[in-house]
């Protein structure tokens, strides 16, 4: 069932956030190794799957070119039944002003920008809205590294994405994959969400090739372009809570 709390208005401070099955927090006390992220939901029953299954983190597209978008009005139902289940996330494209103030006063936990956002915007919408902020950050090359610098210690979260092909009228990977071995020269201390064409058949070796701190999937559980798969969202969540596991035994061992 839902957990019903009033919506926050924007320059409310950020409330601490309890997950659901998997037992993540985000704040403080124990973790489980790897954080879970399906993105792109729509409706009650998909989300409901989503955390069902164990979903450390849900996502909702307010960007109108997407096939997955919705309204923050069109969200706000969506965003109080995963209120203290999952962290509810809402993935803007170099937005104004406006669209982040009703974004969090329909109720969202995160803010994950998606767009050109430079560090000092990031900082911006950090102090208006008092939440935490993830930046997506477009990788294609070694070359792309040296931008995630101005980043790390300004954004809560990095999630390292594959960069769109260039005729793309929207970011994001596009469900591609992008050469993991690049992040082979990312300094190992520096934690990422990773995205970018993950599936349930692949998210078990990306975990295994880059041991990110969390993974983020969207089109890799649909059936079609913004149309999500129950069955598939479950796969993507066992497979990579597996191989988290199965990672975490190793480095113990």
């Amino acid at each position: 069932m839902a957990v019903p709390a009033p919506s926050r208005p924007p320059n409310a401070p950020p409330e601490p956030f309890t997950a659901g099955r998997s037992g993540t927090i985000s704040a403080s006390g124990p973790s489980m190794p790897i954080d879970v992220k399906i993105c792109g939901l729509r409706d009650m029953q998909n989300l409901s799957a989503a955390i069902d299954a164990g979903a450390d983190m849900v996502g909702f597209v307010f960007f109108p070119p997407s096939p997955r978008d919705i309204s923050p009005a069109e969200a706000a139902p969506l965003l109080k039944a995963a209120r203290g289940r999952a962290l509810a996330v809402a993935l803007v494209v170099d937005a104004d002003d406006a669209l982040i103030d009703d974004a969090v006063a329909a109720g969202i936990d995160m803010l994950q920008l998606h767009g050109s956002e430079t560090p000092q915007r990031v900082r911006d919408i950090k102090a208006r809205t008092g939440l935490p902020v993830m930046k997506a950050v477009g990788i294609a090359d070694t070359q792309d590294l040296s931008a995630l610098d101005a980043y790390f210690g300004v954004a809560d979260r990095i999630l390292l994405d594959a960069k769109p092909p260039r005729d793309a009228t929207r970011p994001g990977g596009h469900g591609r994959t992008f050469d993991w071995d690049i992040l082979a020269k990312l300094d190992p201390g520096r934690s990422f969400m990773l995205s970018g064409g993950l599936n349930p058949s692949n998210v078990a070796a990306a975990i295994a090739a880059v041991r990110p701190a969390g993974v983020d999937v969207s089109s890799g559980v649909e059936r079609a372009p913004g149309v999500k798969d129950e069955a598939l969202i479950r796969q993507f969540i066992a497979n990579a809570r597996k191989a988290a596991a199965s990672s975490e035994a190793r480095v113990s061992s």
